[in-house]
């Protein structure tokens, strides 16, 4: 019987405390496998968390998600409005 670890989701300031006890790891000679097993994260991991957030502070990451989430609202506003705007000129052309 195997046993899976249980996927945990981590906030991005969580991920940028990581990354900076990471790097501080790192500057003091550990190498990189040995901080992924101490912060609990694949490699893999690590590496898109550095792409995504590398040289972020805590403020930046919550900026992004705050952004990020407005974008998402105003995709659906927009999608909304075209599916209206589809449908007023279907009636118009008495095609309903």
């Amino acid at each position: 019987m195997t046993m899976t670890k249980k996927r945990r989701r981590h906030t991005p300031e969580q991920i940028i405390r990581k990354l900076d006890e990471g790097h501080r790891q790192l500057a003091a000679g550990r190498d990189l496998d040995e901080v992924c097993r101490h912060l609990e994260i694949a490699e893999s991991t690590w590496h898109r968390w550095l792409n995504q957030y590398g040289g972020m502070k805590a403020n930046d990451a919550k900026r992004l998600k705050e952004l990020e989430g407005e974008n998402a609202r105003l995709k659906k506003l927009l999608a909304e409005a075209e599916l209206d705007k589809a449908m007023l000129k279907e009636i118009a052309k008495g095609e309903f």
